[in-house]
């Protein structure tokens, strides 16, 4: 149910080209666009590319939620968690390193991690709409009725992840760039770090694959191992 061949192959590009994103970040030269982010606009190389991974990888968990709701495939509940688990992964290093840009940019000098910004708020929320989902899968011992009540609740939330993540914040006064009277990304950084950041988009994807397959099989391993009831 793995194609082994096709995850050493996608393991390695993205081992590599992750290499290069990490290097040209960090070591690469790029002209200075805003002031106040001088420096720090290299965690956009990270940052950003994590948000996007998030919703790839919360995508994933539903599809395969709503197949274990149509079919009752056990396997399709095992992919939908293992998405969701890699998902949160990158969910938990997105909001740290917004933290960390923004006690470097917006509160310089305050000494602040944390303001509210209803960006990160509502980050913060839609982890804890997905944190809940772990609960309910632990809570449940029955494994039928812990999988199609686990594939509900997924689809529920992933149906926050737009209002929660891009439509709520945008209606609201924030210093995140792309906000109501702030500009974009692509208004205050310089076009040539869009060389770095698309490949990067599309290789944290690619980890969130490697990272979701992984535990693909370690959980179909687990399942031969100590098997539970048909569902």
């Amino acid at each position: 149910m793995v194609n082994l061949r096709l995850y050493y192959r996608v393991r390695t590009v993205v081992l590599v080209g992750l290499s290069g994103v990490v290097l040209a970040g960090f070591l690469g030269g790029f002209p200075r666009v805003d002031n106040i982010l001088a420096q720090t606009a290299r965690n956009l190389f990270f940052h950003v590319p994590m948000w996007f991974t998030l919703m790839a990888a919360m995508g994933v968990s539903a599809w395969h939620a709503l197949g274990h709701l149509r079919t009752g495939d056990a396997i399709r509940d095992i992919r939908s968690e293992a998405a969701a688990r890699a998902g949160m992964l990158f969910g938990v290093l997105g909001l740290t390193t917004g933290m960390i840009w923004a006690r470097f940019t917006w509160y310089q000098g305050a000494g602040l991690w944390w303001n509210n910004d209803p960006k990160q708020l509502m980050a913060a929320v839609q982890l804890l709409v997905y944190a809940a989902y772990f609960v309910l899968r632990s809570a449940i011992d029955e494994p039928i009725r812990r999988a199609r009540l686990a594939s509900a609740y997924n689809l529920f939330a992933f149906a926050c992840v737009p209002f929660l993540l891009y439509v709520l914040p945008r209606q609201l006064a924030s210093l995140h760039p792309g906000a109501e009277g702030n500009p974009a990304f692509s208004q205050i950084t310089s076009p040539s770090m869009r060389l770095v950041l698309y490949p990067a988009f599309v290789l944290f994807i690619g980890l969130f694959w490697v990272i979701y397959t992984q535990r693909v099989r370690l959980a179909l391993v687990e399942r031969r191992l100590d098997p539970e009831p048909v569902l």
